[in-house]
């Protein structure tokens, strides 16, 4: 314990918001100092071996426009390691990034993953972390951490229940007295909304477009209900008849159909969830309604989408996409009370 205070005078201890589309990394007492893309690009060496040439930001910009011996990995998949070596390297990349310096004391690290991990795919979480440079890993679930940093009381008797829509999996939790009394993860969320963008633009224009592109058609005019005035965005593909380019005009009404089956997935998850509740935190939950948090939270109206579907209040927290981080950083103040409730 000596030993352990000593150290903690000169590392930092860290929460990490290890996500499928972006990472962010949260230092004691400093806040947010990284918040980048979850993506390698790496060379492919005559030797077989691969060498990093961009993490994050600079590595994202690479998707889709590398040539033949470049890949842009996404090393996490729906909100799982699918590469291990990759994300070890990026995490260690992204910790010296954050000391500003090769040379650190190893930090005590707090990671937030989805809900329901196997005992297998917790290891390898914290094993990368490990590997990448940390003296002690310790996991936190994302539905407690977004909650923690959407502001909920946790720790009091009542029940609270939060929808975290990340990139690879959607979390739902029902929180009371520190603990998690329900929990759910599903693989439908920013990733998928995407490739269902993507999907649908191939099938009714027969036009060919890139991940990126329907990940900024998303952002730029996604909705999940009807608007006053619809949304217009032009985009550019390859005509998957032709050949040639071409470009074409999308309405949110376009983007809102092709939403229209992942939506359902998560509307379907948050239904099942609160047929599991037990009567006295229903009657909380029916109080103070369900908080919405993560990337998927910014989707226009998609809190009236779900609100219609269970009948019940849904609001989007304040800076929904910092909420699994900031919460992770606060978890850091009872890392203590963490190590003693792991039982890894």
């Amino acid at each position: 314990m000596i030993i352990d205070t000593i150290l903690g005078l000169f590392s930092s201890d860290m929460g990490i918001d290890l996500g499928t589309a972006n990472t962010l990394i949260l230092v004691k007492d400093k806040g947010i100092i990284i918040n980048e893309p979850s993506v390698v690009a790496v060379e492919n060496t005559k030797f077989g071996k691969q060498k990093i040439l961009a993490v994050g930001h600079e590595a994202k910009d690479m998707v889709g426009k590398t040539p033949g011996d470049i890949q842009a990995i996404r090393p996490m998949k729906d909100g799982v390691i699918a590469d291990f070596d990759m994300t070890e390297r990026m995490i260690r990349y992204f910790i010296e990034k954050a000391h500003k310096r090769k040379s650190f004391i190893s930090p005590r690290i707090i990671i937030s993953v989805p809900y329901g991990l196997t005992q297998v795919e917790r290891k390898a979480v914290r094993d990368s972390a490990l590997m990448a440079g940390a003296r002690e890993v310790l996991l936190i679930e994302e539905p407690m951490a977004a909650a923690i940093g959407a502001g909920l009381p946790v720790e009091e008797p009542k029940g609270s229940l939060i929808v975290d829509i990340g990139g690879g999996t959607t979390e739902i939790g029902v929180i009371s007295l520190g603990g998690l009394v329900i929990g759910k993860s599903v693989k439908t969320a920013g990733d998928k909304f995407n490739t269902s963008i993507v999907n649908y633009v191939k099938e009714k224009y027969n036009l060919l477009i890139g991940e990126r592109t329907g990940e900024d058609i998303k952002i730029k005019i996604g909705t999940a209900v009807q608007l006053p005035k619809e949304l217009v965005i032009n985009i550019k593909g390859r005509d998957q008849i032709g050949g040639l380019l071409n470009k074409i005009e999308l309405t949110s009404e376009d983007i809102r159909e092709a939403m229209r089956e992942p939506l359902k997935e998560i509307a379907d998850a948050l239904k099942s969830v609160l047929e599991m509740m037990p009567p006295d935190i229903a009657s909380d939950i029916v109080e103070n309604g369900i908080v919405m948090t993560g990337g998927g939270a910014l989707i226009r109206g998609i809190d009236k989408y779900l609100s219609d579907i269970v009948k019940l209040p849904v609001y989007v927290a304040d800076d929904p996409l910092l909420a699994v981080a900031k919460g992770t950083a606060k978890a850091l103040e009872k890392i203590n009370k963490l190590r003693q409730m792991s039982n890894e």
